[in-house]
């Protein structure tokens, strides 16, 4: 398992696809792109076709996974397989705020969203995760904004502890925090 972390916009998904496709190679393994933005709107839209089209040719079979993510691995082939999270913070979001206005607690989201990121990286040759930096701009915000910001960095420290590798990308440039 590999972390990926980054700021909006700094290059973590191009570095986590690079890497991806490095451990296809390495374990002559299909590559599966776990997508779990859902879409609201055309900017949504735009922002799901800009990816799309960045993995074209790349030999990605995407899954629409927006939550329940160890759901996922019944819809993969048998047979070696690399498996690249895109994103985190999109899974968490999902999670905790339902569609009906139930928000789920932080804690119980967290123990979720790891507990199953945990059953794929078992089934699987390589995952990378991709996720956003949190508590960075240290602002306070409302409440539901930081209960989600708390499950995201209490998820990221649960994935640290697990991870085989860490790594922050800083304007283009990887940055490894643990290895």
């Amino acid at each position: 398992m590999i972390l990926v972390l980054g700021g909006s916009g700094c290059g973590k998904s191009a570095y986590a696809e690079k890497r991806i496709q490095e451990a296809a190679v390495k374990n002559h393994a299909t590559i599966y792109y776990l997508a779990t933005m859902q879409v609201y709107g055309e900017e949504g839209r735009k922002k799901v076709e800009r990816h799309i089209e960045l993995r074209r040719g790349k030999g990605m079979l995407t899954i629409e996974q927006t939550r329940e993510i160890a759901d996922s691995i019944r819809q993969m082939q048998e047979g070696p397989r690399v498996v690249l999270l895109e994103d985190l913070g999109n899974l968490v979001a999902n999670e905790m705020f339902q569609s009906d206005g139930t928000v789920n607690s932080p804690k119980m989201v967290a123990e979720k969203i790891v507990t199953q990121l945990k059953m794929i990286s078992a089934k699987v040759s390589g995952l990378i995760i991709v996720s956003n930096n949190v508590f960075e701009d240290g602002i306070e915000y409302e409440e539901g904004t930081m209960n989600y910001i708390r499950a995201l960095g209490e998820i990221h420290q649960k994935l640290t502890g697990e991870a085989e590798e860490v790594v922050e990308v800083v304007a283009g440039i990887p940055v490894t925090l643990k290895v």
